[in-house]
């Protein structure tokens, strides 16, 4: 029988190797802004305190399958925490840079806000898109009222930056 699909030890579970959901380019910073380490170190006690605590003591399926993903996401926090390079805001904050909060308006008008965050912070649903991305890219070291080009998946855009906010 071939070793390719049997453990080496049965006697310890399998725990899947988890990734980023956008993983870091070689030699990358695993740059974090002070509120998502704030949050990020918030969540990993109150799971490790907490929740795991709750969940090994249940006795079912469904506890043990909600102790897995719990175990899961504390490895994730412990690696990106470990990782990770905290970011203060910049004393220049006339300039965009990360953890800038930045509102621009597209030549029709309308308006859009982006904060630029770590590659673990990120969440396109609040408007938080990674450094990495080609919105923040396009928007790094610009000032209030200047134009840049962002070519996105609907073709080039000009986006005039509007806003500029540190928390």
């Amino acid at each position: 029988m071939s070793r390719a699909f049997v453990r080496e030890s049965d006697d310890q579970p399998e725990r899947p190797t988890l990734a980023r959901r956008v993983p870091l380019p070689p030699g990358a910073q695993n740059y974090i802004t002070p509120d998502g380490s704030r949050r990020f170190r918030g969540e990993l006690e109150r799971l490790v305190r907490t929740e795991r605590p709750r969940l090994a003591a249940a006795d079912d399926a469904d506890a043990k399958r909600q102790l897995q993903e719990v175990n899961q996401r504390i490895d994730l926090l412990q690696r990106c925490l470990e990782s990770a390079v905290v970011v203060p805001p910049p004393a220049d904050a006339q300039r965009v840079q990360f953890g800038a909060t930045v509102t621009v308006r597209e030549r029709s008008g309308e308006g859009s806000r982006y904060r630029i965050v770590g590659v673990d912070e990120a969440d396109i649903d609040r408007g938080w898109v990674s450094w990495l991305s080609p919105i923040a890219r396009a928007l790094l070291n610009t000032r209030l009222g200047e134009r840049v080009r962002f070519k996105s998946p609907s073709g080039e855009q000009e986006l005039e930056i509007v806003a500029i906010k540190y928390e």
